[in-house]
């Protein structure tokens, strides 16, 4: 059986539209790349942000690392050893009172100079050439520690 034929006459609409079939699969695939373009910026926009992120903390590491262990060092240069033992973490000033590390530092051959090298930011380890007073040179390792409370770095041993 067919469908019967629209009455004859102007004016006449079919009972229904038919549906479009030109562009069909244009449409569907603009569809999709548009889709695929929204997921690809949400996610690349994530992901820069993470590795944004990531570069972002590990520079912050170096630089509050050699900015700390400078400041230490410096500390000891000018004999300002209360200085200098504000510069150490928690645990490094419970093995050691403030008059201890006076008393300790003033004892020890003196720094003349110095020169602070990369920080190893896995370990938290600076390479320090010191100079001491009577010209002899040594290569020192800085452990730094993280301070719980205020999250800046601190100088944690001298080896």
């Amino acid at each position: 059986m067919t469908a019967p034929a629209p009455p004859p006459g102007p004016g006449v609409a079919p009972p229904f539209a038919a549906p479009p079939t030109e562009g069909r699969r244009t449409r569907l695939w603009i569809g999709l790349g548009v889709g695929a373009l929204a997921v690809l910026l949400c996610c690349g926009g994530g992901g820069a942000a993470v590795v944004g992120l990531a570069v972002t903390g590990v520079q912050a590491v170096r630089e509050q690392g050699r900015t700390v262990t400078g400041d230490y060092y410096q500390a000891l240069v000018e004999r300002n050893y209360g200085r200098a033992y504000d510069q150490l973490c928690d645990d490094a000033q419970r093995r050691e009172s403030r008059a201890e590390f006076e008393r300790r530092a003033a004892a020890e051959p003196q720094v003349a100079a110095f020169r602070v090298g990369e920080v190893d930011t896995i370990n938290l380890i600076v390479p320090v050439d010191v100079t001491l007073d009577g010209g002899d040179r040594e290569q020192q390792q800085v452990s730094l520690g993280q301070d719980g409370q205020t999250g800046g770095m601190e100088v944690c041993g001298v080896s």
